[in-house]
């Protein structure tokens, strides 16, 4: 039983092709592309159910949304909702980003740095905090769509908005990281996804199953924009013990047939993408993959990293859930439910992969120039806890972030100080056919 969630970004409009912020206001409409983006979202959803249709009411939305219903031939009536109105930026809407850091330097330093602290001032002289009020108009948007489609029926909404409040939806399904408005990326007629199924613990689970994917648009990958550094990384192929749900862990098994044309899917994606180094987790499946993708490559050599080894099972490795379930429980169940709170028999914690897997990353990550490209490839878990740790979450989360046999992730690296890295795109999987992420299940 799941509740799915496809959030989509309008396409690109008059005040974005301009640089002017639109916020509130409903002045701005979609440009010729914009509607040719929205058109191509419609053709990939063609196949994907669709049970209701929630749009923002401001032209440049509405449109994406007729946009797309009429390219995906999907006979449903929009909602159009309030509660997905964009930011309210008050006497900046209307202007162009450099206007308003000409006229407001200060405060637009603030905006660009600690979008959660802008203070403006309405017309009537009230001050108020817009992302503050953006984030409780997400989370009264949210609990409305549960509440009317709950997560314990099989059910696909999708929802048409803006670039400010869809970060805030996107924000609270993940518990509200710190610094989170700047650690994400959402771009014109992008598609995120977030599969929400029932808990005893809460009224609901939330899986991150793709953030900003724009790949459906032909234009490549999302720009680096202002930012330094680009790391691709990358889940390796698809094992037999994936495909039969055994718990791997350090054990070094291969990648299977699939594996290795997924790795191969994988590096025709990325043969676009100039790579200045590669890195990869020491064992074979991670390399083989690695290996893949560099062909289209030249003069790269694969650095091997042993602290990007997968996560040790200890004597659970090599057995299915089934065994496991016999033997230990409790354990597994709490492990479901609270991996953090697990140290495996004979084996590893979620908080030691994290320690190591997080220091290799910032090691690869500080060593790389401002227009230098990387890969690295790596595991579920370990690639997990890196996500986890670059969007501001915690051990308890790594559930939360979905990472599929050969997907693709692409981070920015910040070149300011103090300011987080930038989650450019997650578990993209379109490479190996279709929206929705198929790949193996696997044991983790």
């Amino acid at each position: 039983m799941t509740l799915r969630l496809l959030l989509v970004r309008h396409g690109l409009s008059s005040f974005n092709l301009e640089r002017r912020i639109q916020g509130r206001n409903d002045l701005s409409t979609l440009t010729e592309e914009g509607h040719q983006q929205a058109s191509k979202t419609g053709q990939v959803l063609s196949n994907l159910p669709i049970n209701a249709v929630y749009s923002s009411p401001l032209k440049r939305a509405a449109s994406t949304t007729n946009n797309i219903l009429e390219a995906s031939n999907h006979n449903l009536q929009p909602v159009f909702d309030e509660g997905l109105l964009e930011i309210e930026l008050g006497p900046w809407s209307g202007m162009t980003a450099d206007e308003v850091k000409k006229k407001y330097p200060q405060v637009y330093n603030t905006w660009r740095t600690q979008p959660e602290e802008l203070i403006l001032t309405r017309e009537d002289g009230s001050t108020f905090k817009p992302i503050q009020e953006l984030k409780n108009q997400a989370k009264d948007f949210l609990e409305r769509i549960v509440k009317e489609h709950s997560p314990k029926k099989d059910q696909t909404i999708l929802v048409v908005a803006h670039n400010a409040i869809l970060r805030c939806i996107i924000l609270e399904l993940l518990k509200q990281p710190k610094q989170g408005f700047r650690r994400i990326q959402i771009d014109n007629s992008s598609l995120t996804i977030f599969n929400l199924r029932p808990s005893k613990f809460n009224s609901y689970e939330v899986q991150l199953e793709c953030l900003n994917s724009t790949t459906h648009l032909n234009s490549g990958f999302p720009k680096r924009g202002a930012h330094g550094a680009r790391i691709i990384l990358v889940r390796h192929g698809e094992t037999d013990w994936n495909l039969q749900g055994r718990f791997q862990g350090q054990i070094d098994i291969p990648l299977n047939k699939s594996g290795k044309e997924q790795a191969k899917a994988a590096g025709l994606f990325l043969r676009e993408i100039a790579l200045d180094k590669a890195f990869s987790s020491s064992m074979t499946r991670p390399r083989q993959t690695a290996e893949a993708i560099i062909e289209n490559q030249s003069g790269i050599k694969i650095e091997l990293q042993s602290e990007l080894i997968e996560i040790g099972h200890g004597l659970w490795e090599g057995k299915l859930e089934s065994e496991i379930q016999k033997e230990w429980p409790e354990l597994l169940e709490t492990w479901k439910n609270h991996p953090e709170k697990v140290q495996m028999p004979e084996g590893e914690t979620v908080q030691e992969v994290w320690t190591r897997s997080v220091k290799c990353w910032e090691e690869i990550s500080s060593a790389l120039s401002s227009k230098e490209t990387a890969l690295v490839v790596a595991h579920d878990a370990v690639n997990k806890t890196i996500l986890c740790h670059l969007l501001g979450m915690s051990p308890a989360d790594i559930w939360t972030i979905k990472q599929g046999n050969g997907c693709v992730t692409i981070v920015d690296i910040c070149k300011e100080a103090n300011q987080p890295d930038v989650v450019t795109c997650l578990n993209l999987t379109s490479h190996l056919g279709g929206v929705i992420d198929n790949t193996a299940a696997g044991a983790l």
